[in-house]
């Protein structure tokens, strides 16, 4: 029986990286609904689960890295005297591996398309609960305030009437106190609202730029299947010209061969009329 052939350093390495993608994509699978359930995980879990998708998308990316830098340091070796490629088999062989890159990319793009459409429904939630907690939070604050204000007037009346007739000079300070505290709670309240305004602002943004970053991802991978046709398309354009030397060099042969036959019938043809002529 023969023995199985061993895999190559390349070989042995894609197939690593698509473990790598697979493991990946099987860890998005577990934790999908951990993520996207508010009630099942914490936002800490929910963060720890982002930051090893992205160690795993990151070290998957470096693997992606290292395969196409020994694929250029390959077809640079490979390169023959004054730059042209030295045999067809491994022009094919560089173009298959470079294939191979394409799939993994696709594959890991699909994974990572996958984690940003979870991303985007987690930061969706996240806008839809500040919203209305917002609004209701308005609300109950400008309740507050009002039930604050008229409870705060009714014993003050009281507090007044009685300090009115005890003692009149110490109700002026008091009041004073009241609203100024009125006054540092009703900035508070702005100010938290301006908070809440750049808070849900910057959520925005976020998923924003979430959805950007997804649309950049597709259009560098949309460019990456362009540049690999027109790796292709050189590589076949490269085994044309060299057909064409092959046809043109042995072109040049048939024509030297047939200049010589050309000469020696005529050389013959020569000869002979001049024996005839001698004989006659």
């Amino acid at each position: 029986m023969h023995k199985p052939r061993q895999r190559s350093g390349f070989t042995r390495a894609a197939v690593k990286t698509l473990e790598s993608i697979g493991a990946l994509e099987q860890f998005l699978m577990k934790h999908k609904k951990d993520y996207v359930d508010l009630h099942r995980t914490t936002e800490q879990e929910r963060d720890s689960i982002e930051h090893e998708v992205t160690v795993f998308v990151k070290s998957c990316k470096e693997q992606i890295d290292v395969l196409k830098n020994s694929i250029n340091e390959e077809n640079a070796h490979s390169k023959g005297w004054l730059g042209f490629k030295g045999d067809n088999l491994n022009a094919d062989t560089i173009a298959h591996k470079h294939g191979v890159v394409l799939i993994l990319s696709e594959k890991l793009h699909s994974v990572t398309s996958q984690f940003d459409q979870l991303r985007a429904i987690r930061f969706q939630d996240a806008i839809n609960r500040v919203t209305p907690r917002r609004k209701r939070k308005n609300s109950t604050k400008s309740n507050a305030a009002e039930t604050s204000v008229s409870s705060s007037l009714d014993p003050d009346m009281k507090r007044d009437s009685e300090i009115r007739d005890s003692d009149i000079s110490q109700a002026a300070p008091v009041r004073v106190q009241e609203q100024l505290l009125d006054d540092e709670t009703r900035a508070l309240q702005v100010e938290l609202n301006s908070l809440l305004d750049s808070v849900q602002e910057i959520e925005t943004k976020m998923v924003e730029m979430s959805a950007l970053n997804h649309l950049m991802s597709t259009h560098v991978l949309q460019q990456a299947q362009q540049i690999e046709l027109l790796y292709e398309q050189a590589v076949e354009a490269t085994k044309n010209v060299e057909l064409g030397n092959k046809e043109l060099s042995q072109a040049i042969q048939r024509n030297s061969s047939s200049r010589t036959f050309l000469l020696l019938f005529l050389f013959v043809l020569t000869f002979s009329i001049l024996f005839l002529d001698w004989y006659n």
